[in-house]
């Protein structure tokens, strides 16, 4: 075995390299470890074969070089990143010691190498070095970025010269190229970090959150990220990207976040079934900020599997988040609630929509932020004349959701003569009674008082047989546990002895 003076190593499958086994293994200790198990190939070579070498031939080929050249050459920013996790990987002491000093002194390296290094970060993934280095690089990206906008006040993030001693950049960037045709000095940056995989954009947008960076910019550069980055992503990285996008955007003040982007991310991400997590923020982002929203933007198509032509789901999960959301404001409020109306009256027509589901809709929002009861009875109306099948019962859970009060002198004498709602029975009644039946009279001078009167009379009277049914129900509900608990007592009671 020791007559083997060449070493054949097979990098990941990728390329085999062949080295002189005394000098490679002067400096590499895995190398002294692994080659009492090699034997010789059939032309008489040691052989030994790495599947997950970081980095690959590439990053080998770098590190063999140094150890070929007795470890003298320099370590740089441009590869310290390849040849700290190679010479980790490898035990090569003398090479750590070298990149453990450069990477002391990442503060100092250039706004290009930074980026640079995490670049390379993202290759090495699957290494364990690779995570510090990308937490230090990140931190260091962040800080640059933070200081230049501190040293100009004046214009936002405008950055220091390229001949300082922060950022250095090389003649030939293009960091600096764009930053001089950049047309707005606050996102100069923007361009430089589409380097960057969905991942580090999280980190990287996170860092600049904790460091109180500007949110309308972070947002403003998220969705110039995505924008960019779909144009040559596959569904996976569509769907990492959108994930990212808005994990981040859910941690920065709400008023930050333009409303309208967010109905587009929200397009984007039904067609791509993003993470639950993720659409569950994204919608609680949408919910908190209904009152901003506008018809248009809540008709969104119903999922593929559906029967709806609209995803009604969808509204009510935003308007339950907008009553979660704390105290709100009576023009809020009033706000959302018109805006439900005129939903509701856009959805009614629908074939395929449920009683229960257009009920939901109808009693979503409270009473008291509706100031008419107008677009709820048109609403009604029309989903009676869609849904000719519907139980008594069924309408007549729907006509509950009116308020008399609320309607006007037109829609009640409309009501009156309007047949799909005379026609509902009370259920429970043998003999047919119609719930609402104004006798017509004459509206001339003071009759017209007279016929809203008796109109309001017989609401009335409606609404106090609804009151019977529910309260005969209780009654019956309560001599039914009466009998069975009589039933229960005495069956426990102890026979007496005659």
């Amino acid at each position: 075995m020791e007559s083997c003076s060449v070493l054949e190593v097979d990098i990941n499958g990728e390329e085999t390299i062949f080295l002189n086994k005394q000098i490679i293994c002067k400096y590499s200790g895995t190398l002294r470890k692994l080659l009492g198990k090699s034997t010789c190939s059939s032309s008489g070579n040691l052989k030994v074969i790495f599947n997950d070498f970081p980095g690959g031939a590439e990053s080998f080929e770098l590190l063999s070089r140094f150890c070929y050249n007795n470890c003298q050459w320099t370590v740089m920013p441009s590869n310290v990143v390849f040849l700290h996790c190679a010479a980790k990987f490898m035990e090569v002491k003398t090479v750590l010691v070298q990149t453990e000093k450069c990477l002391e002194e990442i503060r100092y390296w250039s706004w290009p190498e930074v980026l640079l290094g995490l670049k390379q970060c993202q290759v090495l993934e699957t290494s364990s070095e690779a995570e510090s280095l990308t937490v230090k690089l990140m931190d260091a990206l962040v800080e640059k970025l933070c200081l230049a906008i501190e040293a100009s006040p004046s214009s936002a993030a405008c950055s220091p010269s390229p001949d300082s001693s922060l950022f250095r950049f090389s003649c030939d960037s293009k960091s600096t190229e764009s930053f001089k045709n950049s047309s707005s000095r606050v996102t100069w940056w923007f361009d430089e970090v589409l380097v960057l995989s969905p991942g580090l954009v999280k980190t990287f947008s996170k860092l600049m959150v904790l460091r109180k960076f500007d949110n309308v910019t972070i947002a403003r550069f998220l969705f110039y990220y995505q924008k960019v980055k779909f144009c040559s992503a596959t569904s996976n990285e569509k769907r990492e990207i959108l994930e990212t996008t808005v994990d981040t955007l859910y941690v920065l003040d709400r008023s930050c976040v333009p409303y309208k982007s967010l109905f587009g991310v929200l397009r984007l991400a039904l067609g791509l079934n993003i993470a639950k997590s993720a659409m569950n923020k994204l919608e609680v982002m949408i919910g908190q900020q209904l009152d901003q929203a506008t018809l248009d933007n809540l008709l969104v198509p119903s999922p593929v599997k559906s029967s709806h032509l609209y995803y009604v789901n969808l509204v009510l999960r935003f308007t339950k988040s907008f009553l979660d959301g704390g105290k709100r404001g009576g023009s809020q409020l009033k706000k959302v609630a018109r805006l439900i109306d005129q939903y509701v009256a856009e959805v009614a027509p629908d074939p395929c929509l449920k009683p229960s589901k257009f009920l939901s809709l109808l009693t979503l929002v409270p009473d008291s932020a509706r100031e008419s009861h107008e677009d709820i009875y048109r609403a009604i109306d029309m989903y009676l004349e869609a849904h000719a099948g519907l139980t008594n019962g069924e309408k007549l859970n729907l006509i509950r959701a009116l308020s008399y009060e609320k309607l006007s002198s037109e829609s009640r004498a409309h009501m009156s003569r309007n047949t799909k709602f005379q026609e509902i029975e009370t259920p429970d009644e043998q003999q047919k009674q119609l719930i609402l039946r104004v006798e017509k009279v004459e509206s001339s001078g003071d009759s017209g008082k007279l016929k809203e009167h008796i109109e309001g009379i017989q609401w009335r009277v409606m609404e106090l047989e609804r009151a019977c049914l529910k309260m005969q129900t209780q009654m019956e509900v309560i001599k039914k546990r009466t009998k069975s608990t009589s039933r229960g007592s005495n069956r426990s009671l102890p026979k007496l002895c005659s």
